[in-house]
């Protein structure tokens, strides 16, 4: 499944702009730690977190993730947008709790 697919289906909203939205998910990770996720997230997956700051644009840059989740209706500053946008990493957004979100996902890609 693309990124696109997944915005689509779970009506995800949309925070980058001119970011590629066809990479391929190939699974997921939710962790809200960033050194767990730096330590074991796949290239790749999809990361459902609730932080918001410029490191996790970071990791999911070096990790090559395929997008970022926020959750919970949290929205990303605009410094968060912009260094996601210059790195290439979607961020996607949606108002519904962690577990409810990562549930959908797997059914999903499953």
């Amino acid at each position: 499944m693309k990124v696109t697919e997944l915005i689509e289906k779970l009506d995800l909203k949309v925070y980058t702009k001119n970011v590629n939205l066809e990479k391929e998910i190939n699974g997921g990770y939710v962790s809200d730690l960033l050194s767990d996720v730096m330590g074991n997230a796949s290239e790749g997956n999809v990361w459902i977190t609730l932080q918001n700051h410029l490191n996790v644009v970071a990791i999911a840059s070096l990790k090559d993730l395929a997008c970022i989740i926020l959750v919970k209706g949290i929205e990303p500053s605009l410094d968060v947008i912009a260094k996601a946008n210059e790195e290439q990493i979607p961020i996607l957004g949606s108002t519904e709790k962690t577990f409810e979100l990562s549930g959908k996902i797997y059914q999903l890609l499953m």
